[in-house]
């Protein structure tokens, strides 16, 4: 099964809501009907859809190799645009929701060694990649900084599964983690991991184009400096109107320069997925079945934009005149 075949929505219901940090908690998904859910790798998301109709995107933490259950956990963002309020301030145990995945865009590669740098909630793809180079014997270091370690989560976790490559920073006790002196000191051949705050992300970016050019694979939680909803609205020179057929709606439709892809499709499909619109969250990917897509998302390898088998739709246009989409 790839990630094409799990774009797909499912039921899932909320078994437990754990505390797990200051401002952070955990949610455990499970099947309504006690069944199995779809296998997923570390850095492997789900879109959440909250009671609000809201759809937030969130990385499994939990074990792998579990078939009963996914757990996300999720920071509470004062400034955010209110997902992670209402997964605090709402009563979810019991409570059936919607989910979409689990996809992978964060995958392990095959490395000789492993450098893991998370921030603040940037922790939860990195605990499931932990977890899963220490059951294959693999060579790594984690390094996991926070404000405080009040409100750090996972710290216990992570500790319990190899407390001597696992180090805990909190800002307040010891200082900004020093990202460049870990990417240079790493050895040879190593693949670096880093999800976290965007100036983290940024920094390790620098640094990682200086010393180790193609060792650095990250994930964020906004759009990049310049990219994402620049990108989106400002289409190519030259970028003219296009035709977008939804083979499933049996609908064609055009799209103009001024235009996004996901406004014009969202006309005649108001339920079709989506969050962030500025290409860097995932929530919008939908397979291309014919034509040949433009991107601008963070999301997609340079391999998976040249197969142009799937998109953002959010931030996407068509360098044909006919792009058929999944829809």
């Amino acid at each position: 099964m790839n990630d094409l075949d799990l774009l797909a929505t499912r039921d899932v219901l909320v078994e437990q809501v754990r505390l797990e940090a200051a401002g952070v908690v955990s949610l455990t998904l499970v099947d309504p009907d006690g069944g199995t859910l779809p296998p997923w790798t570390p850095g492997a998301h789900i879109d959440l859809r909250l009671p609000s109709g809201t759809v937030r995107q969130y990385s499994l933490c939990g074990p792998p190799g579990d078939p009963r259950s996914y757990t996300v956990a999720v920071l509470r963002e004062e400034d955010g645009r209110g997902g992670s309020a209402e997964v605090h301030d709402t009563a979810l145990v019991g409570r059936v929701l919607r989910i979409r995945g689990p996809r992978n865009h964060f995958a392990l590669v095959d490395a000789p060694h492993y450098l893991f740098l998370a921030g603040g909630i940037g922790v939860t793809p990195i605990l499931a990649m932990a977890r899963q180079a220490a059951a294959d014997g693999a060579s790594w270091e984690l390094y996991y900084g926070g404000r405080t370690r009040a409100g750090m989560a996972f710290t216990g976790t992570l500790s319990a599964i190899d407390a001597g490559r696992v180090h805990i920073v909190p800002t307040d006790e010891q200082g900004m983690l020093p990202v460049a002196a870990l990417v240079d000191a790493a050895p040879a051949g190593t693949a670096v991991y880093c999800c976290g705050p965007e100036g983290m992300v940024q920094a390790v970016t620098e640094v990682c184009a200086r010393a180790r050019p193609g060792a650095l694979h990250v994930e964020r939680f906004g759009a990049p400096p310049g990219g994402g909803a620049a990108d989106a609205r400002s289409p190519s020179p030259g970028a003219g109107h296009f035709t977008v057929e939804l083979r499933r709606s049996g609908l064609t439709l055009d799209v103009p320069p001024e235009r996004t892809l996901l406004d014009v499709v969202r006309e005649v499909a108001p339920d079709v997925a989506f969050s962030c619109e500025e290409g860097y969250c995932g929530s919008c990917e939908t397979k291309v079945l014919a034509g040949v897509p433009e991107h601008h998302d963070t999301v997609l390898s340079d391999e998976e934009r040249e197969r142009g088998d799937t998109m953002m739709i959010c931030v996407g246009r068509s360098a044909s005149e006919l792009l058929t989409l999944d829809l």
